[in-house]
Protein backbone atom coordinates (compact mmCIF):
# COMPACT_ATOMS: atom_id res chain seq x y z
CA UNK A 1 0.00 0.00 0.00
CA UNK A 2 1.35 3.42 -0.86
CA UNK A 3 0.63 6.85 0.48
CA UNK A 4 -2.21 7.94 -1.79
CA UNK A 5 -2.96 11.10 0.17
CA UNK A 6 -0.90 13.17 2.53
CA UNK A 7 -2.39 15.58 5.02
CA UNK A 8 -0.61 18.40 6.81
CA UNK A 9 -0.94 18.16 10.60
CA UNK A 10 -0.81 20.68 13.38
CA UNK A 11 2.76 21.64 14.34
CA UNK A 12 1.78 21.22 17.98
CA UNK A 13 1.37 17.51 17.34
CA UNK A 14 -2.22 17.51 18.70
CA UNK A 15 -4.95 16.18 16.43
CA UNK A 16 -7.15 19.08 15.22
CA UNK A 17 -10.71 19.27 16.49
CA UNK A 18 -12.19 18.09 13.18
CA UNK A 19 -10.12 14.90 13.35
CA UNK A 20 -11.07 14.33 16.97
CA UNK A 21 -14.71 14.64 15.95
CA UNK A 22 -14.17 12.01 13.30
CA UNK A 23 -13.22 9.42 15.90
CA UNK A 24 -15.84 7.22 17.54
CA UNK A 25 -17.87 9.37 19.92
CA UNK A 26 -17.89 6.84 22.72
CA UNK A 27 -16.81 3.36 23.66
CA UNK A 28 -17.91 1.19 26.54
CA UNK A 29 -14.88 -0.44 28.09
CA UNK A 30 -14.89 -2.58 31.18
CA UNK A 31 -11.66 -3.03 33.12
CA UNK A 32 -10.31 -3.10 36.61
CA UNK A 33 -12.41 -3.49 39.72
CA UNK A 34 -16.08 -2.50 39.57
CA UNK A 35 -15.91 0.02 36.73
CA UNK A 36 -19.05 1.56 35.30
CA UNK A 37 -19.68 2.21 31.60
CA UNK A 38 -17.02 4.62 30.43
CA UNK A 39 -17.67 7.27 27.80
CA UNK A 40 -15.10 8.68 25.42
CA UNK A 41 -11.84 7.26 24.17
CA UNK A 42 -8.48 7.82 25.81
CA UNK A 43 -7.57 10.19 23.00
CA UNK A 44 -10.82 12.15 23.27
CA UNK A 45 -10.24 12.59 26.99
CA UNK A 46 -6.66 13.71 26.33
CA UNK A 47 -7.74 16.03 23.51
CA UNK A 48 -10.14 17.73 25.92
CA UNK A 49 -7.02 18.52 27.98
CA UNK A 50 -5.10 19.79 24.93
CA UNK A 51 -3.04 16.61 24.58
CA UNK A 52 -2.98 13.52 22.38
CA UNK A 53 -2.99 9.91 23.56
CA UNK A 54 -1.41 7.40 21.21
CA UNK A 55 -0.01 3.92 20.81
CA UNK A 56 2.91 2.33 19.05
CA UNK A 57 2.07 -0.31 16.48
CA UNK A 58 3.81 -2.47 13.92
CA UNK A 59 3.02 -4.14 10.63
CA UNK A 60 2.60 -7.71 11.96
CA UNK A 61 -0.15 -6.52 14.31
CA UNK A 62 -2.32 -4.65 11.82
CA UNK A 63 -3.92 -7.73 10.17
CA UNK A 64 -5.37 -8.62 13.60
CA UNK A 65 -8.83 -7.13 13.07
CA UNK A 66 -9.80 -6.92 16.75
CA UNK A 67 -6.48 -5.28 17.61
CA UNK A 68 -6.74 -2.83 14.70
CA UNK A 69 -10.28 -1.84 15.65
CA UNK A 70 -9.17 -0.69 19.10
CA UNK A 71 -6.00 0.93 17.74
CA UNK A 72 -7.99 2.91 15.20
CA UNK A 73 -10.73 4.06 17.56
CA UNK A 74 -9.15 4.52 21.00
CA UNK A 75 -5.97 6.38 20.05
CA UNK A 76 -5.35 9.63 18.18
CA UNK A 77 -1.66 9.12 17.37
CA UNK A 78 0.46 6.15 16.35
CA UNK A 79 4.19 5.45 16.20
CA UNK A 80 5.58 2.65 14.00
CA UNK A 81 7.69 0.43 16.22
CA UNK A 82 10.14 -0.73 13.53
CA UNK A 83 8.96 0.05 10.01
CA UNK A 84 10.58 3.49 9.75
CA UNK A 85 13.95 2.49 11.23
CA UNK A 86 17.09 2.51 9.12
CA UNK A 87 17.46 -1.26 8.67
CA UNK A 88 13.97 -1.39 7.16
CA UNK A 89 13.95 1.80 5.09
CA UNK A 90 17.49 1.64 3.64
CA UNK A 91 18.72 -1.96 3.94
CA UNK A 92 21.35 -1.38 1.25
CA UNK A 93 23.04 1.95 0.65
CA UNK A 94 20.96 4.09 -1.66
CA UNK A 95 18.14 1.50 -1.95
CA UNK A 96 15.10 2.76 -0.07
CA UNK A 97 12.01 0.77 0.84
CA UNK A 98 9.16 2.64 2.53
CA UNK A 99 6.44 0.05 1.95
CA UNK A 100 6.03 -1.02 5.58
CA UNK A 101 6.05 2.54 6.89
CA UNK A 102 3.50 3.52 4.25
CA UNK A 103 1.10 0.89 5.60
CA UNK A 104 1.26 2.46 9.07
CA UNK A 105 0.96 6.00 7.73
CA UNK A 106 -2.03 5.06 5.58
CA UNK A 107 -3.73 3.39 8.56
CA UNK A 108 -3.27 6.59 10.53
CA UNK A 109 -4.70 8.74 7.75
CA UNK A 110 -7.72 6.47 7.39
CA UNK A 111 -8.43 6.78 11.12
CA UNK A 112 -7.76 10.50 11.57
CA UNK A 113 -4.54 9.93 13.51
CA UNK A 114 -1.22 11.74 13.57
CA UNK A 115 2.04 9.85 13.10
CA UNK A 116 5.28 10.12 15.02
CA UNK A 117 8.22 9.01 12.89
CA UNK A 118 10.61 6.68 14.70
CA UNK A 119 13.54 6.94 14.22
CA UNK A 120 16.03 8.55 11.83
CA UNK A 121 19.41 8.21 13.60
CA UNK A 122 20.03 5.48 16.19
CA UNK A 123 22.98 3.33 17.13
CA UNK A 124 20.82 0.20 16.97
CA UNK A 125 18.94 -1.56 14.14
CA UNK A 126 21.39 -0.22 11.59
CA UNK A 127 22.09 -2.25 8.45
CA UNK A 128 25.60 -3.61 8.41
CA UNK A 129 26.75 -1.33 5.63
CA UNK A 130 26.49 1.76 7.85
CA UNK A 131 28.97 0.46 10.42
CA UNK A 132 31.30 -0.65 7.61
CA UNK A 133 31.57 2.83 6.09
CA UNK A 134 34.82 4.75 6.43
CA UNK A 135 34.32 7.61 8.90
CA UNK A 136 34.73 10.18 6.13
CA UNK A 137 31.60 8.82 4.41
CA UNK A 138 29.29 8.57 7.39
CA UNK A 139 27.98 12.15 7.41
CA UNK A 140 26.97 12.04 3.75
CA UNK A 141 25.22 8.71 4.27
CA UNK A 142 23.39 10.04 7.32
CA UNK A 143 22.21 13.27 5.70
CA UNK A 144 21.11 11.43 2.55
CA UNK A 145 19.15 8.90 4.60
CA UNK A 146 17.39 11.62 6.62
CA UNK A 147 16.61 13.68 3.52
CA UNK A 148 15.13 10.75 1.60
CA UNK A 149 12.98 9.47 4.45
CA UNK A 150 11.69 12.78 5.77
CA UNK A 151 10.94 13.98 2.23
CA UNK A 152 9.01 10.79 1.50
CA UNK A 153 6.81 11.31 4.57
CA UNK A 154 6.57 15.07 4.33
CA UNK A 155 3.07 16.07 5.37
CA UNK A 156 2.21 12.57 6.63
CA UNK A 157 4.46 12.54 9.72
CA UNK A 158 3.79 15.25 12.29
CA UNK A 159 6.89 14.71 14.44
CA UNK A 160 10.17 12.82 14.18
CA UNK A 161 12.44 11.20 16.73
CA UNK A 162 15.42 12.53 14.81
CA UNK A 163 18.13 11.20 17.13
CA UNK A 164 17.30 8.32 19.43
CA UNK A 165 19.16 7.39 22.63
CA UNK A 166 22.31 9.53 22.26
CA UNK A 167 23.44 9.10 25.89
CA UNK A 168 24.85 6.46 28.21
CA UNK A 169 23.42 6.18 31.72
CA UNK A 170 26.17 8.40 33.17
CA UNK A 171 25.40 11.20 30.72
CA UNK A 172 28.33 10.59 28.36
CA UNK A 173 27.65 10.30 24.65
CA UNK A 174 26.93 6.79 23.44
CA UNK A 175 29.33 5.24 20.94
CA UNK A 176 27.85 4.96 17.44
CA UNK A 177 29.12 5.23 13.88
CA UNK A 178 27.80 8.78 13.86
CA UNK A 179 29.50 9.91 17.05
CA UNK A 180 32.72 8.19 16.04
CA UNK A 181 32.75 10.01 12.71
CA UNK A 182 31.44 13.44 13.73
CA UNK A 183 31.51 13.72 17.50
CA UNK A 184 28.43 15.21 19.11
CA UNK A 185 28.01 17.52 16.09
CA UNK A 186 26.17 14.69 14.36
CA UNK A 187 23.08 15.62 16.40
CA UNK A 188 22.90 19.22 15.18
CA UNK A 189 23.60 18.06 11.62
CA UNK A 190 20.79 15.51 11.80
CA UNK A 191 18.31 18.10 13.11
CA UNK A 192 19.22 20.66 10.47
CA UNK A 193 18.91 18.06 7.73
CA UNK A 194 15.48 16.91 8.90
CA UNK A 195 14.24 20.49 9.15
CA UNK A 196 15.37 21.22 5.59
CA UNK A 197 13.47 18.17 4.34
CA UNK A 198 10.22 19.07 6.15
CA UNK A 199 10.14 22.49 7.86
CA UNK A 200 6.71 21.76 9.34
CA UNK A 201 7.58 18.53 11.15
CA UNK A 202 8.31 18.74 14.87
CA UNK A 203 11.83 17.52 15.61
CA UNK A 204 12.74 15.66 18.81
CA UNK A 205 15.60 14.06 20.66
CA UNK A 206 14.38 10.86 22.30
CA UNK A 207 15.86 8.73 25.10
CA UNK A 208 15.02 6.41 27.99
CA UNK A 209 15.76 6.97 31.69
CA UNK A 210 15.53 10.74 31.24
CA UNK A 211 12.02 10.94 32.73
CA UNK A 212 13.25 12.03 36.16
CA UNK A 213 16.08 14.20 37.39
CA UNK A 214 19.51 12.57 37.16
CA UNK A 215 22.79 12.42 35.28
CA UNK A 216 21.26 11.28 32.01
CA UNK A 217 18.48 13.88 31.96
CA UNK A 218 21.01 16.54 33.01
CA UNK A 219 23.09 15.63 29.96
CA UNK A 220 20.04 15.89 27.71
CA UNK A 221 19.16 19.24 29.26
CA UNK A 222 22.69 20.55 28.69
CA UNK A 223 22.63 19.34 25.07
CA UNK A 224 19.22 20.88 24.42
CA UNK A 225 20.35 24.18 25.92
CA UNK A 226 23.44 24.20 23.72
CA UNK A 227 21.48 23.39 20.57
CA UNK A 228 18.95 26.13 21.25
CA UNK A 229 21.74 28.65 21.87
CA UNK A 230 23.24 27.70 18.51
CA UNK A 231 19.93 28.12 16.68
CA UNK A 232 19.60 24.44 15.81
CA UNK A 233 15.98 23.48 14.92
CA UNK A 234 14.95 21.44 17.95
CA UNK A 235 11.28 21.41 18.92
CA UNK A 236 11.03 18.91 21.73
CA UNK A 237 12.32 16.15 23.98
CA UNK A 238 10.88 12.66 23.94
CA UNK A 239 10.91 10.79 27.26
CA UNK A 240 10.44 7.11 26.49
CA UNK A 241 9.21 6.10 29.98
CA UNK A 242 9.83 2.35 29.88
CA UNK A 243 9.14 1.98 33.60
CA UNK A 244 9.13 -0.99 35.97
CA UNK A 245 7.30 -1.38 39.27
CA UNK A 246 10.39 -2.86 40.96
CA UNK A 247 12.56 0.21 40.29
CA UNK A 248 10.43 3.02 41.69
CA UNK A 249 8.85 5.98 39.95
CA UNK A 250 11.18 8.50 38.24
CA UNK A 251 12.43 11.16 40.63
CA UNK A 252 10.62 14.50 40.19
CA UNK A 253 9.28 13.74 36.74
CA UNK A 254 7.04 16.79 36.67
CA UNK A 255 9.86 19.14 37.62
CA UNK A 256 12.10 17.54 35.00
CA UNK A 257 9.48 18.03 32.28
CA UNK A 258 9.02 21.61 33.36
CA UNK A 259 12.69 22.53 33.04
CA UNK A 260 12.73 21.38 29.41
CA UNK A 261 9.49 23.28 28.79
CA UNK A 262 11.11 26.37 30.29
CA UNK A 263 13.70 26.15 27.49
CA UNK A 264 10.84 26.68 25.04
CA UNK A 265 10.65 22.99 24.09
CA UNK A 266 7.72 20.64 23.86
CA UNK A 267 7.86 17.43 25.90
CA UNK A 268 6.28 14.14 24.89
CA UNK A 269 6.04 10.79 26.66
CA UNK A 270 6.89 8.60 23.70
CA UNK A 271 7.11 4.91 24.67
CA UNK A 272 5.25 4.42 27.95
CA UNK A 273 4.86 1.00 29.51
CA UNK A 274 5.20 -0.28 33.08
CA UNK A 275 6.55 -3.82 33.34
CA UNK A 276 6.71 -6.10 36.35
CA UNK A 277 8.33 -9.37 37.38
CA UNK A 278 5.88 -12.17 36.69
CA UNK A 279 3.60 -13.47 37.96
CA UNK A 280 1.52 -10.37 38.48
CA UNK A 281 -0.18 -9.90 41.84
CA UNK A 282 -2.54 -7.35 43.33
CA UNK A 283 0.22 -5.18 44.80
CA UNK A 284 2.16 -5.04 41.52
CA UNK A 285 -0.98 -4.22 39.57
CA UNK A 286 -1.84 -1.43 41.99
CA UNK A 287 1.67 0.01 41.72
CA UNK A 288 1.55 -0.25 37.93
CA UNK A 289 -1.75 1.63 37.83
CA UNK A 290 -0.27 4.29 40.09
CA UNK A 291 2.75 4.73 37.80
CA UNK A 292 0.58 5.14 34.72
CA UNK A 293 -1.59 7.63 36.55
CA UNK A 294 1.40 9.63 37.79
CA UNK A 295 2.83 9.90 34.27
CA UNK A 296 -0.46 11.27 32.97
CA UNK A 297 -0.73 13.67 35.89
CA UNK A 298 2.81 14.91 35.30
CA UNK A 299 2.09 15.55 31.62
CA UNK A 300 -1.16 17.38 32.37
CA UNK A 301 0.64 19.57 34.91
CA UNK A 302 3.16 20.84 32.33
CA UNK A 303 1.57 22.95 29.61
CA UNK A 304 4.12 22.03 26.96
CA UNK A 305 3.76 18.29 27.49
CA UNK A 306 1.90 17.65 24.25
CA UNK A 307 0.91 14.03 24.68
CA UNK A 308 1.55 10.43 25.67
CA UNK A 309 2.19 7.34 23.56
CA UNK A 310 2.07 3.86 25.07
CA UNK A 311 4.51 1.35 23.57
CA UNK A 312 1.72 -0.68 22.08
CA UNK A 313 -1.44 -0.83 24.09
CA UNK A 314 -1.74 -4.58 24.65
CA UNK A 315 0.34 -7.29 26.31
CA UNK A 316 -0.43 -9.42 23.25
CA UNK A 317 2.19 -7.53 21.25
CA UNK A 318 4.49 -6.23 23.98
CA UNK A 319 8.24 -6.14 23.44
CA UNK A 320 8.92 -6.68 27.13
CA UNK A 321 8.88 -10.51 27.54
CA UNK A 322 11.33 -10.96 24.68
CA UNK A 323 13.73 -8.36 26.08
CA UNK A 324 13.39 -8.84 29.85
CA UNK A 325 12.98 -12.57 30.60
CA UNK A 326 10.56 -13.19 33.43
CA UNK A 327 8.94 -9.78 33.10
CA UNK A 328 5.82 -8.56 31.31
CA UNK A 329 2.18 -7.52 31.82
CA UNK A 330 3.35 -3.99 30.99
CA UNK A 331 0.49 -2.52 28.98
CA UNK A 332 -2.98 -1.04 29.37
CA UNK A 333 -4.78 -4.04 27.83
CA UNK A 334 -4.17 -7.72 28.48
CA UNK A 335 -3.36 -10.42 25.92
CA UNK A 336 -7.09 -10.83 25.18
CA UNK A 337 -7.42 -7.10 24.40
CA UNK A 338 -9.35 -6.44 27.61
CA UNK A 339 -8.58 -3.20 29.50
CA UNK A 340 -6.71 -3.61 32.78
CA UNK A 341 -6.81 -1.55 36.02
CA UNK A 342 -4.03 0.64 34.59
CA UNK A 343 -6.43 1.64 31.82
CA UNK A 344 -8.92 2.85 34.42
CA UNK A 345 -6.14 4.75 36.19
CA UNK A 346 -5.26 6.57 32.96
CA UNK A 347 -8.92 7.41 32.35
CA UNK A 348 -9.22 8.77 35.87
CA UNK A 349 -6.12 10.93 35.45
CA UNK A 350 -7.50 12.27 32.16
CA UNK A 351 -10.76 13.22 33.86
CA UNK A 352 -12.82 10.34 32.52
CA UNK A 353 -13.56 8.34 35.67
CA UNK A 354 -16.93 7.28 36.95
CA UNK A 355 -19.24 10.26 37.30
CA UNK A 356 -20.96 8.80 40.33
CA UNK A 357 -20.06 9.69 43.84
CA UNK A 358 -22.66 10.76 46.32
CA UNK A 359 -21.94 13.07 49.19
CA UNK A 360 -18.71 11.36 50.20
CA UNK A 361 -17.30 11.47 46.67
CA UNK A 362 -16.02 8.56 44.59
CA UNK A 363 -14.30 6.04 46.87
CA UNK A 364 -12.06 4.96 44.00
CA UNK A 365 -10.71 8.48 43.53
CA UNK A 366 -8.57 8.67 46.68
CA UNK A 367 -4.92 7.70 46.83
CA UNK A 368 -2.30 7.59 49.58
CA UNK A 369 1.26 8.84 49.20
CA UNK A 370 3.96 7.97 51.75
CA UNK A 371 7.50 8.74 52.71
CA UNK A 372 9.67 7.30 55.46
CA UNK A 373 10.43 10.09 57.94
CA UNK A 374 12.62 7.93 60.19
CA UNK A 375 16.34 7.60 59.60
CA UNK A 376 16.52 4.29 61.44
CA UNK A 377 14.36 1.22 60.98
CA UNK A 378 15.46 -0.31 64.27
CA UNK A 379 14.88 2.46 66.81
CA UNK A 380 11.96 2.90 69.19
CA UNK A 381 9.64 4.89 66.92
CA UNK A 382 7.86 4.52 63.57
CA UNK A 383 7.43 7.80 61.66
CA UNK A 384 5.30 7.56 58.55
CA UNK A 385 4.63 10.71 56.54
CA UNK A 386 1.32 10.49 54.67
CA UNK A 387 -0.56 12.52 52.08
CA UNK A 388 -4.05 11.93 50.72
CA UNK A 389 -4.84 13.06 47.18
CA UNK A 390 -8.30 13.29 45.59
CA UNK A 391 -7.81 12.18 41.99
CA UNK A 392 -11.50 12.28 41.12
CA UNK A 393 -13.98 14.88 39.99
CA UNK A 394 -16.05 15.21 43.19
CA UNK A 395 -15.18 16.38 46.68
CA UNK A 396 -14.41 13.82 49.39
CA UNK A 397 -15.55 14.38 52.97
CA UNK A 398 -12.52 13.67 55.14
CA UNK A 399 -14.72 12.66 58.06
CA UNK A 400 -15.64 9.57 56.03
CA UNK A 401 -11.99 8.62 55.43
CA UNK A 402 -9.69 6.33 57.41
CA UNK A 403 -6.16 5.23 56.54
CA UNK A 404 -4.24 2.20 57.84
CA UNK A 405 -0.46 1.86 58.05
CA UNK A 406 0.31 -1.84 58.68
CA UNK A 407 3.28 -2.92 60.84
CA UNK A 408 4.58 -5.52 63.30
CA UNK A 409 4.96 -4.75 67.00
CA UNK A 410 7.82 -7.21 67.51
CA UNK A 411 8.71 -7.72 71.20
CA UNK A 412 7.94 -5.44 74.12
CA UNK A 413 4.83 -3.72 75.41
CA UNK A 414 1.46 -4.28 73.74
CA UNK A 415 0.24 -0.75 74.54
CA UNK A 416 1.06 2.10 72.13
CA UNK A 417 1.18 5.87 71.96
CA UNK A 418 0.66 7.81 68.74
CA UNK A 419 1.01 11.44 67.68
CA UNK A 420 0.38 13.78 64.81
CA UNK A 421 3.42 16.07 64.93
CA UNK A 422 2.47 18.48 62.13
CA UNK A 423 0.13 18.93 59.20
CA UNK A 424 -1.09 21.92 57.14
CA UNK A 425 -4.67 20.75 57.77
CA UNK A 426 -3.98 21.09 61.54
CA UNK A 427 -3.25 18.07 63.70
CA UNK A 428 -6.26 18.91 65.85
CA UNK A 429 -8.43 17.56 63.00
CA UNK A 430 -6.42 14.33 62.68
CA UNK A 431 -7.29 11.28 64.79
CA UNK A 432 -4.88 8.38 65.28
CA UNK A 433 -4.77 5.12 67.18
CA UNK A 434 -2.95 1.78 67.06
CA UNK A 435 -5.15 -1.30 66.56
CA UNK A 436 -4.17 -4.95 66.97
CA UNK A 437 -5.00 -7.12 63.94
CA UNK A 438 -7.50 -9.82 64.88
CA UNK A 439 -5.72 -12.40 62.73
CA UNK A 440 -2.06 -11.38 62.31
CA UNK A 441 -0.38 -12.02 58.98
CA UNK A 442 3.20 -11.73 57.78
CA UNK A 443 4.28 -8.11 58.11
CA UNK A 444 1.20 -6.96 59.97
CA UNK A 445 -0.03 -7.66 63.47
CA UNK A 446 -1.03 -4.01 64.12
CA UNK A 447 -2.00 -0.97 62.13
CA UNK A 448 -1.90 2.75 62.79
CA UNK A 449 -5.36 4.03 61.90
CA UNK A 450 -5.66 7.69 60.91
CA UNK A 451 -8.95 9.56 60.60
CA UNK A 452 -10.29 13.10 60.40
CA UNK A 453 -12.85 15.00 62.42
CA UNK A 454 -13.70 17.52 59.72
CA UNK A 455 -12.69 18.88 56.34
CA UNK A 456 -13.33 18.33 52.64
CA UNK A 457 -10.81 17.32 50.00
CA UNK A 458 -11.65 19.05 46.73
CA UNK A 459 -11.05 17.40 43.32
CA UNK A 460 -7.33 17.42 42.61
CA UNK A 461 -6.48 18.56 46.14
CA UNK A 462 -4.06 17.05 48.65
CA UNK A 463 -4.07 17.11 52.44
CA UNK A 464 -0.39 17.98 52.32
CA UNK A 465 2.01 16.17 54.60
CA UNK A 466 0.71 14.55 57.77
CA UNK A 467 3.67 13.79 60.04
CA UNK A 468 2.83 10.82 62.26
CA UNK A 469 4.70 8.97 64.96
CA UNK A 470 4.09 5.99 67.21
CA UNK A 471 5.93 4.08 69.93
CA UNK A 472 5.36 1.27 72.40
CA UNK A 473 4.55 2.21 75.97
CA UNK A 474 7.90 0.82 77.16
CA UNK A 475 9.80 2.52 74.31
CA UNK A 476 11.30 -0.78 73.17
CA UNK A 477 12.69 -0.98 69.65
CA UNK A 478 11.02 -1.98 66.40
CA UNK A 479 12.39 -3.88 63.42
CA UNK A 480 10.62 -2.21 60.51
CA UNK A 481 12.37 -4.22 57.78
CA UNK A 482 9.55 -6.79 57.61
CA UNK A 483 6.64 -4.37 58.13
CA UNK A 484 4.02 -4.59 55.38
CA UNK A 485 3.63 -0.83 54.82
CA UNK A 486 7.23 0.19 55.45
CA UNK A 487 9.39 1.51 52.63
CA UNK A 488 12.78 3.17 52.78
CA UNK A 489 11.93 5.94 50.31
CA UNK A 490 12.32 9.43 51.75
CA UNK A 491 10.43 11.20 48.93
CA UNK A 492 6.67 10.97 48.60
CA UNK A 493 5.43 8.19 46.31
CA UNK A 494 2.14 6.37 45.83
CA UNK A 495 1.86 3.63 48.47
CA UNK A 496 -0.04 0.51 47.43
CA UNK A 497 0.56 -1.16 50.82
CA UNK A 498 -1.13 1.59 52.84
CA UNK A 499 -4.90 1.29 52.66
CA UNK A 500 -7.56 4.01 52.63
CA UNK A 501 -11.28 3.64 53.17
CA UNK A 502 -14.18 5.94 52.34
CA UNK A 503 -17.34 5.21 54.32
CA UNK A 504 -15.79 1.90 55.32
CA UNK A 505 -15.24 0.86 51.68
CA UNK A 506 -11.70 0.10 50.52
CA UNK A 507 -10.73 2.97 48.20
CA UNK A 508 -6.99 2.55 47.86
CA UNK A 509 -4.29 -0.03 48.42
CA UNK A 510 -4.01 -3.74 49.05
CA UNK A 511 -4.66 -5.14 52.50
CA UNK A 512 -2.05 -7.60 53.80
Amino acid sequence: MSLVKRCRHSRAGVVPALLVGALALATTLVGGPATAAQQGTLHELAAAQGRYFGSATDNPELPDAAYAAILGSEFGQITPGNSMKWDTTEPAQGRFDFAKGDVVADFAQQHGQTVRGHTLVWHSQLPGWVGALPSAQVEAAMTNHITEEVTHYRGAVAAWDVVNEPFNEDGTFRTSPFHTAMGSDYIATALRTAHAADPDARLYLNDYNIEGLGAKSDAMYALASELIAEGVPLDGIGMQAHLAVQYGFPYQMRENMRRFADLGLDVAVTELDVRMRLPADAAKVTTQSSYYQQVVEACLAVERCVGITVWDYTDKYSWVPGTFPGEGAANLYDENLAPKPAHDAVRTALGGGDDGGGEDGDPGALKVRYRNSDGSGTDNQIKPGLQLVNTGGTAVSLSSVTVRYWFTGDNGASAYNSWCDWSPIDCSTVTHRVVAVATPVAGADHYLEVGFTTGTLAPGASTGEIQLRLNKADWSNFDESDDYSHDSGTSYADAAKITAYVGGELAWGIEP
